[in-house]
């Protein structure tokens, strides 16, 4: 479907069910910085076109913001909102490695460094769950987007796809999940430790039903963001209670 298909559907139903007037072209699925800077123009200004349309959004990776990418998003800033999304997902190297994701913490800070150096701002993702993974790195997580000084973050939790190399591994018996109650206390772990200013995009995420593998608790999604507010109450904590910027 033409961009300009996609937006009118998706603007439709944002007036019906929110009463938007404005809005955020969000280029989400998959890399989309991965074209020539020509392509990504045409792709971009068909979305920027539209009178209703005041900025984008940018799914992307950090393997793939090279410069000429970010002269041409930066060329947009002045006169349009501009934010780049991009996903650490792991605070380890040898998870990264394991899950195939093709960059490191390193590449990631990097690519963070200079997208914000242009002036973009920046969401960053984590994912909870991964196996060898906890606390820990939760907390070491925050630290990270702390001293980056990223703009947003989205967490997610692991969760498996049918079809997925992860399928594969779980139905062997080899693929601990996460159950609810620790991933809600591993959110606030770390929303102890974010920046106070640190706008939060996602707490939670979840598949099509048609999709998804593992674990079901993650459909109830409306269901996890009350507990987190709960352990929150619980702990008398708030995002950035532990916050501290070394």
């Amino acid at each position: 479907m033409p961009i300009r298909d996609q937006m009118e559907k998706g603007m439709e139903w944002l007036r019906s069910r929110f009463g938007a007037e404005k809005f955020l072209a969000y280029f989400q699925s998959f890399t989309n910085t991965y074209a020539p800077p020509d392509r990504l123009r045409e792709l971009y200004d068909s979305a920027l076109v539209h009178p209703d349309v005041i900025g984008l959004c940018i799914g992307t990776r950090p393997d793939c913001v090279p410069g000429p990418v970010l002269d041409l998003l930066e060329s947009y800033r002045d006169r349009r909102y501009v934010l780049v999304e991009m996903g650490l997902e792991s605070v380890r190297d040898q998870t990264l490695d394991s899950m195939n994701r093709g960059h490191t913490v390193e590449q990631f800070r990097d690519a963070v460094r200079r997208t914000r150096g242009r002036g973009l701002e920046v969401c960053a993702h984590i994912i909870l769950g991964f196996p060898g993974e906890g606390r820990r790195e939760a907390v070491q997580a925050a630290r990270e987007f702390n001293l980056l000084q990223v703009e947003g973050v989205k967490v997610h939790l692991l969760h498996v796809l049918r079809d997925s190399p992860l399928e594969r591994i779980h139905r062997r018996g080899a693929l601990p999940l996460l159950e609810r109650r620790k991933y809600v206390s591993l959110v606030v772990d770390f929303l102890e430790r974010l920046r106070p200013d640190t706008v939060i995009h996602r707490l939670t995420g979840e598949a099509p039903p048609s999709r998804l593998i593992a674990p079901l608790w993650c459909l109830d999604k409306q269901g996890v963001l009350r507990e987190i507010k709960m352990e929150m109450k619980r702990r008398g904590t708030w995002q950035g209670k532990q916050f501290q910027m070394a």
